[in-house]
């Protein structure tokens, strides 16, 4: 199984970026998706959750600001982040708990930096 993410920067203070998250190795379109992020001396927090029907879960942090979202021809899920803080300055990971053999799969991680 493989996960890779991409699409992290750096950006100013009410900026947007859009993660992508490419799977490989696994059913996509049966399994849960998360994006989760692990700031610098914190511990890593679930960021969005998008079932295998598209039901989404937000962190009350990004409810409002972030939209996930999947496509299951492109085994791809996204992470749409809106009017971001320097508080969203993190690296964001995207995981799966295989529905198969409920291991779980981490993608590498991609950078997000909100500064001015």
């Amino acid at each position: 199984v493989q996960l890779q993410a991409s699409g992290g920067g750096s950006v100013q203070p009410g900026g947007s970026l859009r993660l992508s998250c490419a799977a490989s190795g696994i059913i996509f379109s049966i399994n849960v998706m998360d994006w989760y992020r692990q700031a610098p001396d914190k511990q890593r927090e679930l960021v969005a959750t998008i079932s295998s029907s598209g039901n989404t879960n937000y962190a009350d942090s990004a409810k409002g600001r972030f939209t996930i979202s999947r496509d299951n021809a492109k085994n791809t899920v996204y992470l749409q982040m809106n009017s971001l803080s320097p508080e969203d300055t993190a690296v964001y990971y995207c995981h799966v708990n295989s529905r198969v053999s409920n291991r779980n799969y981490w993608g590498q991680g991609t950078q997000v930096t909100v500064s001015s």
